[in-house]
């Protein structure tokens, strides 16, 4: 009981209130929203970047530069990525099928258990890349072990890369990037349903092909795909174009409710949804995976370079850097990607 003669009488009784009604907002605040902590690049020489939070870690993994191995690494936040330690998970074969040309790998937990879809060519056939899957039914997928369940048949015996995998209204899908010979070009995005997390089942459906100007600079590319569902839509992303400086990101939608199959379900983005930007000195931005934060925040995570002049082979330049960028959200409910945090 406080009483009347105590000092805080002399504060007026209207002030006092607020102070109590202050500290009070204070106390029970909800802690502001986490935004991005990272420095960009986030990795170095790492292209094709994907990322899984798992658990409350961050599972990271990606081309390396050398094209001769897949590495894990692990992190508590997104900011601790490039400075985790990798793991080496698996090495090329010697020769034959998997030993040369080994590109964008993803990790996913599927049933309990972790796969790896990578791409890969011959050594005796360099440009034979075909998309291949490890599977591990350890708990740790850094401390393996690993097996081998072989090339994934897309019932197309052509350059096939890129693979990614979804969950939707109960059925697991494949998307991933392949040359159809009757079509010419290099590279389509497809999609069908799964029935092991190693093969595939039913009709596949072809969602994009090369049309665009900006889809057609270099080489006629659709490729890396990955999915990404909030507010009522599937939005699929992938890169288009030549792996230099024209090398951009486009995006099909869909109704969640839509037949996913049905080409006609997806509708194009007639421009590209990241590009080069000069003044945020990003060249060639693409092949990007999804994350979130703690707070439940989207995350794009994508590679690009910090220069745009490249001297021989863009596929011989170990500079296309691992990029973060948290993802905002228009009022028509679609995704707008930036450059940095």
């Amino acid at each position: 009981m406080i009483e009347r003669s105590h000092p805080i009488r002399i504060l007026p009784l209207f002030t006092f209130f607020l102070s109590l009604m202050s500290a009070f907002s204070l106390s029970t605040a909800k802690p502001a929203p986490q935004t991005g902590t990272w420095k960009n690049p986030l990795i170095s020489q790492r292209a094709d970047p994907w990322v899984l939070r798992e658990e409350g870690a961050y599972l990271f993994t990606a081309t390396v530069p050398e094209y001769d191995r897949i590495e894990l690494r692990r992190a508590d936040a997104l900011s601790g990525l490039g400075a985790a330690a990798p793991v080496v998970i698996w090495r090329k074969h010697a020769s034959g099928p998997a030993s040369h040309h080994i590109w964008a790998p993803e990790l996913h937990h599927i049933d309990g258990k972790w796969y790896v879809y990578f791409a890969a060519g011959r050594a005796d056939s360099i440009w034979a890349i075909r998309i291949y899957v490890l599977e591990c039914t350890g708990a740790d997928p850094l401390a393996g072990p690993w097996v081998e369940r072989g090339q994934l048949d897309t019932g197309i015996d052509s350059f096939a890369l890129d693979a990614t995998t979804f969950t939707h209204k109960g059925s697991r899908y494949l998307a991933w990037a392949q040359h159809d010979p009757k079509i010419g070009g290099n590279t389509n995005v497809y999609l069908a349903r799964m029935d092991t997390p190693w093969s595939i089942t039913g009709p596949k459906a072809m969602l994009s092909k090369p049309d665009f100007k900006w889809e057609t600079a270099g080489f006629r590319v659709n490729e890396g795909p990955a999915v990404l569902i909030r507010k009522g839509r599937v939005f699929l992303t992938y890169s288009a174009s030549a792996t230099d400086a024209n090398y951009c990101m486009g995006m099909l939608t869909a109704d969640e409710n839509a037949d996913l199959l049905n080409p006609e379900s997806w509708k194009k983005s007639p421009v590209p949804v990241l590009s080069t930007s000069e003044s945020a000195k990003v060249f060639g931005p693409g092949h990007n995976s999804f994350t979130t934060l703690p707070d439940g925040s989207d995350v794009l995570v994508y590679h690009a370079r910090d220069y745009r002049d490249i001297v021989g082979d863009p596929l011989q330049n170990h500079d296309r850097h691992t990029r973060a960028s948290i993802i905002r959200w228009r009022d028509d409910g679609t995704p707008e990607f930036g450059y940095g945090p």
